[in-house]
């Protein structure tokens, strides 16, 4: 009996034990027990966003659109991620060798590099943006 009554003390001590394992860095048990919150990276500085769409234009538009007068706005910071995103601007050619006229899209920058780009829709901001060219 004595025995069972140990290894019921024991085996709920050792769980007891093991739970303060998965303490947040918030839960009420010592420092040393608590996890530690995960450190945020340093936020990215703003993008030169005339030479990062300089140097990467073939993956804003494509080649084929033959992109002319290509302007950009003023990068601004992402709401979901650490990286920018700025409004691009750019009088394009379609397959067929038509004019498209101006096409906005809105380019996200992480790092130095333009990660994703989709195009600008009516409730964005890249209406209201001023220009300046590349």
């Amino acid at each position: 009996m004595v025995r069972i009554i140990a290894h019921a003390a024991l085996l709920g001590s050792a769980l007891a034990l093991g739970a303060c394992g998965f303490a947040d860095s918030r839960a009420p048990v010592p420092e040393f027990m608590r996890m530690k919150e995960a450190e945020q990276p340093p936020p990215e500085s703003p993008p030169d966003v005339k030479r990062v769409v300089r140097e990467q234009i073939e993956v804003v538009f494509l080649s084929t659109s033959y992109p002319r007068e290509v302007h950009v706005a003023t990068p601004h910071r992402e709401v979901r991620g650490p990286g920018w995103t700025a409004c691009v601007r750019a009088q394009l050619t379609s397959a067929t060798g038509s004019p498209l006229g101006p096409q906005t899209y809105i380019v996200t920058i992480s790092g130095g590099k333009v990660v994703d780009r989709r195009r600008a829709e009516a409730d964005d901001i890249c209406g209201s943006e001023s220009y300046e060219p590349i």
